[in-house]
């Protein structure tokens, strides 16, 4: 699997790291809607994703999900390596998206890249960045956005990780996503729908416009 590491990683970290990441790390492959990482687990190891998109959730004391942001290939979790660094829990749930692979990162071997390889260093800091912009995003977008238009967002961002203007979600999936209920989403797309927007499928939202 070094080629797909050197493809998706070439550009950021010198050879030597890149066969280190080859040499230590877990090649795993997860399906569309599987967990990798779930609320209260302890994290062991921190993800590089090679292809797919990676769904990450956080949850209140109900129960209730809310989307906070994709990480696609080439990313890493801000919030898994604060957990690494800190030995914690997990504060967060991450799903696959759509059908990904990855490599899985020994929690040991960050500390030790970070002092060895400015590269591994950089990547760390510039993925904290990242995330945190769009950690931003989001509560700009729940702070100062009408759920229509968080709900265009979405199916948006969605289309622009898979590369396609079709979104294969259920109205409920979506719900969950946005923290509302079934209802309120039908009604929103319905809507959408009616502007020429979207095209409402079985299953499926088609994009009629970017």
């Amino acid at each position: 699997m070094f080629k797909e590491i050197k493809i998706n990683y070439g550009s950021l970290f010198e050879d030597a790291l890149l066969k280190e990441i080859e040499e230590v790390g877990v090649y795993k492959e997860v399906r569309k809607d599987d967990k990798l990482i779930e609320i209260g687990a302890y994290v062991k190891s921190m993800p590089l994703l090679i292809s797919g998109a990676i769904k990450i959730l956080r949850e209140d004391g109900d129960g209730n999900e809310l989307f906070l942001y994709f990480l696609e290939k080439g990313d890493t979790c801000a919030m898994t390596l604060s957990c690494c660094i800190g030995q914690g829990q997990s504060k967060i749930r991450a799903v696959a998206e759509v059908d990904s692979c990855l490599y899985m990162i020994p929690v040991q071997k960050m500390e030790e890249w970070t002092s060895k390889y400015k590269s591994w260093r950089n990547f760390v800091f510039a993925s904290y960045h990242n995330r945190l912009l769009e950690l931003l995003d989001t509560i700009d977008n729940i702070a100062f956005l009408n759920l229509d238009k968080r709900l265009l967002k979405y199916l948006q961002d969605k289309s622009k990780i898979t590369n396609s203007n079709i979104v294969s979600s259920t109205h409920q999936e979506i719900a969950y996503d946005l923290n509302t209920s079934r209802v309120v989403i039908s009604r929103l797309l319905k809507a959408l729908e009616n502007k020429k927007v979207i095209e409402l499928q079985r299953n499926k939202i088609v994009l009629l416009e970017s």
